[in-house]
């Protein structure tokens, strides 16, 4: 196979800025890319190395010196190296003095020192201006010219010049670089690639209790009653029918509690009469991962619609189908035709399928790509008043899956409910709250707290130093 070559890239520098020579040192993966990349952005590279004439990978039309060499040689240093290796860089105080030192290092695990790698590097060569940047850019999206993964740069250093020269060099890459302010943020940009979907966790660790515990409520009602009661072995079910039933149960839980943060503030603004107090520290988090909560519900959604289209190739359902047909034959009966069943289970079905595409919907307006496309109006109207559709429509699905075994006694298991009855708790509840709060009296009220009316006063000057709900 071809190797794809990233030569016919456009350059978007000026014939002055073609001109500009930049020195990396070291020659690993990603001072090679970084490297290269810049060589065809149009700048000149000379490369440092401890053994220069070692270095045959290095892209054609760069040069390379040793570390004193190449540092004389510009008046931009991008280190590339881990601060393990940093101590001879104390050698060269005096060539570095008054030069843009960028550091783009990161350590194998979050606050691995007390001090992060930019602000040591600040103390070893006084004289640099340090500069912290690309270390959130991997090799590979240097290497892809940044069109399949990150483009965003983060950027903090203490001399406002050496910082804008450094962003200069991130845009004509075609990055896009991200002022955090002084070299005191280097540690949190140390820590950022390191972090695993922090912004995932509570969602998954929750969407995994959920899911666990209606799945052992299922086997207690659909595989231990059975053969405690009458000795019949239904362990099958534990493949396909019981996470057929966990998969919906999870995904409506999910969505309905995207929803119930925001009606909880609500609640909250009109006790207070204020959007000019802090919300708790657990609602403040959970209104910052409903994003996470909608998109783990779609996936389950998605996992529900695969397992349904298999029902009809199912052992058990064929089996059963057949054995009903044999016995009417022999019974010489025929199942009536039922308008009412029909109309339940084609509203069933209707239902759900709007609500998937709905559910869908709500997943790709989401990604950047898209939201990034419309305004906050139409953000607002599709995250909003279709999700709330959504949840309507879903939590419809459910209640005429029920139809008239509902609340029914037949259907208790140990004085267990079916587990759509328990699902159904968290968005009913949400959807009746939510039908009270868009009442005229009330909407009216709260619109005028979220647009900085009071009823008690005294919360005024708290805006100006705790955080608002907005």
């Amino acid at each position: 196979m071809e190797k794809t070559s990233t030569d016919a890239l456009p350059l978007t520098m000026n014939s002055s800025e073609k001109q500009e020579t930049v020195c990396i040192f070291g020659t690993g993966d990603f001072g090679r890319s970084l490297g290269l990349r810049m060589l065809q952005c149009g700048y000149s590279i000379v490369f440092g190395s401890r053994n220069p004439r070692r270095s045959s990978l290095l892209p054609s039309g760069a040069e390379v010196l040793s570390y004193s060499e190449a540092a004389q040689k510009s008046d931009i240093i991008i280190a590339t190296i881990h601060r393990e290796h940093y101590d001879f860089l104390t050698e060269l105080t005096e060539v570095l003095k008054g030069k843009i030192l960028v550091d783009v290092s990161n350590n194998l695990k979050i606050n691995q020192y007390p001090e992060s790698n930019a602000e040591h590097l600040a103390q070893l060569v006084p004289g640099a201006h340090v500069v912290k940047a690309f270390n959130t850019i991997s090799a590979w999206a240097l290497q892809s010219g940044a069109l399949d993964a990150s483009r965003q740069v983060f950027v903090c250093g203490n001399d406002s010049k050496a910082k804008q020269r450094v962003m200069d060099i991130a845009r004509a890459l075609g990055l896009t670089p991200l002022d955090k302010g002084s070299l005191m943020a280097a540690n949190e940009i140390e820590n950022y690639p390191l972090q695993l979907f922090p912004m995932w966790k509570a969602p998954f660790y929750l969407s995994a209790v959920l899911c666990v515990f209606f799945f052992f409520y299922c086997v207690i009602r659909e595989v231990i009653y059975p053969y405690v009661n009458g000795k019949q072995d239904s362990t099958f079910r534990m493949a396909i029918s019981i996470p057929n039933r966990v998969f919906p149960i999870t995904a409506l839980t999910l969505l309905a509690l995207v929803y119930l943060p925001g009606v909880i503030a609500a609640i909250l603004q009109l006790y207070r009469g204020t959007k000019y107090r802090r919300f708790p520290d657990w609602l403040d988090h959970w209104m910052l991962c409903r994003k996470q909560l909608g998109l783990i519900a779609l996936g389950f959604a998605f996992l529900h619609v695969l397992y349904t289209l298999v029902i009809p190739i199912r052992y058990y359902v064929r089996w059963t189908s057949t054995n009903r047909t044999i016995n009417q034959i022999t019974a010489k009966k025929e199942n009536p035709f039922s308008t009412t069943t029909a109309w339940l289970n084609d509203s069933f079905i209707a239902l759900g399928i709007l609500g998937f595409f709905l559910f869908v919907l709500l997943g790709i307006t989401s990604l950047p790509s898209v939201s990034n496309m419309v305004n906050w109006r139409e953000f607002r109207f599709v995250q909003s008043k279709l999700g709330y559709l959504t949840l309507i429509l879903c939590t419809a699905h459910t209640l005429v899956y029920g139809g008239k075994r509902f609340l029914s006694a037949s259907v208790l298991r140990w004085y267990l409910p079916s587990a759509y009855v328990i699902a159904l708790i968290i968005p009913c509840t949400l959807l009746v709250i939510k039908f009270i709060l868009i009442l005229p009296c009330i909407d009216k009220t709260l619109t005028r707290i979220r647009q900085g009316w009071e009823r008690n006063p005294k919360f005024s000057d708290s805006a100006l130093n705790g955080k608002t709900d907005i």
